[in-house]
């Protein structure tokens, strides 16, 4: 089991659909592009976001989530689960909400651009660690590597792509127009 913190967001819901818990993922995703910390109310503009971009306002029966939503640029997938608890414990949690990132079109950029510049299978999953915004250490542990190798595999993509930085790497799918990020 890997230790290293997910990028996906979590919210934990009572059933009034308030805020009880949040990871810093998912306050990014749902406060984007302002900043969640800004906010003087920031439990109350977070209740707001919720029941405006996570909410499938067609349902009329009951709260229904929607499948998925944009935030930014970027697409991401909405699963939501009933939580039943049983205790003395006020609020009562009703929904945990996970929001994965579609990383669909992210994989069919990635290919093209791998293509285009000839990466080995090693050099284009480094790239794609890269991009979700890993550093090097966080690489290797990913790919059971060494971070000297992570950056070997990186040098060797610059040389491919004819930059000479990391964010060169990344600004080659910004300006393909397939870098989706926050």
């Amino acid at each position: 089991m890997s230790m290293v913190p997910s990028n996906n967001g979590f919210l934990l819901l009572d059933a009034g659909l308030n805020l009880i818990a949040a990871n810093n993922p998912a306050l990014q995703i749902l406060c984007f592009p302002s900043v969640e910390n800004r906010s003087k109310q920031p439990k109350v503009s977070l209740a707001d976001r919720v029941r405006t971009t996570l909410l499938d306002h067609r349902s009329q029966d009951r709260p229904a989530f929607v499948k998925e939503f944009r935030s930014g640029k970027r697409r991401y997938i909405c699963k939501s689960f009933q939580v039943n608890c049983k205790g003395d414990h006020f609020p009562q949690p009703a929904f945990a909400v996970l929001l994965e990132r579609d990383t669909a079109d992210s994989h069919s950029a990635l290919a093209e651009i791998s293509d285009q510049f000839d990466l080995t299978q090693r050099e284009r999953e480094t790239v794609e660690f890269l991009l979700q915004g890993l550093t090097s250490k966080e690489i290797a542990t990913r790919m059971n590597i060494s971070p000297n190798t992570v950056k070997a595999f990186l040098r060797m993509v610059m040389v491919k792509m004819k930059v000479s930085t990391r964010s060169g790497i990344v600004g080659k799918f910004a300006g393909s127009g397939q870098d989706d990020r926050l």
